[in-house]
């Protein structure tokens, strides 16, 4: 899964994109580097961002989504509002990325049981100005996997069939850099629990925390990219069904090199 982020604030590449034939042209390359969906996201979810209005966010998406599902590319939509989901679904986004998991918004669960879209949910506690004050667990892994379980029910219940969803741990999203490692070197773990699992790792401030300079700097969210791509790789050795990156080349080819691997392991 390629990111194309049409915002002015985003972590890693804000602004770069907001162009519409930017975006586009950009989209396709991660295509043609291997990308097999375009997650296309109108919200900054980084620490501290501050939300824009409905009708701004679906301003941003829906020319890159409308031109992207004309070019016959599987596109997602990274959004929190049932408003914008719905609209996304009608200019053409084959599936919803709900970082929060429906917890944002009480009407997304009806709108994608409706679309019979698939749906990836997230593991998420509160939004970007206060996540970072909502880490407390009693066992990080245990919790997330409850807390997800508890989503799943209500996505179900709502309509939205169990084989239409997926799972995503929440890399990043009201936990410490440390949760961080513990849920990923669970990752086997999560599979337990019956869905398709989606990694997020690309260029998180863990990574840039765990490559930090002697000083202390973080790396910077550009300079995170073989981070990335080894994070990825071992999601996906650990069986992850898609892996959800801002630079697709590197990561393709890992992933490539993960599943052949996990292929000769299978055989002996």
């Amino acid at each position: 899964m390629g990111v194309v982020n049409v915002t002015p604030d985003s972590f890693s590449d804000g602004g770069r994109w907001v162009d519409p034939d930017a975006a586009l042209a950009h989209a396709r390359r991660l295509v043609a580097d291997g990308a097999d969906i375009i997650d296309v996201g109108g919200e900054s979810t980084r620490p501290g961002a501050t939300r824009p209005r409905v009708q701004e966010e679906i301003d941003r998406v829906l020319p890159l989504v409308s031109r992207l599902a004309a070019d016959g590319t599987r596109v997602s939509v990274d959004t929190m509002r049932a408003e914008v989901a719905e609209a996304a679904l009608r200019q053409g986004a084959a599936v919803i990325n709900d970082v929060s998991g429906g917890r944002a918004d009480d009407a997304m669960f009806g709108v994608v049981a409706a679309a019979g879209a698939p749906y990836i949910l997230m593991h998420w506690r509160a939004h970007s100005v206060t996540m970072q004050q909502r880490t407390e667990y009693v066992d990080v892994v245990d919790d997330v996997m409850r807390e997800l379980v508890e989503q799943r029910d209500r996505a179900v219940a709502a309509g939205i069939a169990p084989e239409r969803i997926a799972l995503d741990p929440g890399i990043g999203f009201s936990k410490t850099a440390e949760q961080n490692w513990d849920v990923l070197a669970a990752t086997e773990r999560f599979h337990g629990l019956g869905h398709p699992l989606l990694v997020a790792t690309s260029r998180k401030r863990f990574l840039g925390a765990l490559l930090a300079a002697d000083d202390g700097t973080l790396r910077p969210p550009l300079e995170r990219d073989d981070g990335t791509t080894a994070t990825s790789a071992l999601a996906a050795a650990a069986g992850a069904w898609c892996i959800r990156v801002h630079s697709v080349r590197a990561t393709a080819d890992a992933v490539r090199v993960a599943q052949r691997w996990a292929q000769g392991q299978e055989a002996r």
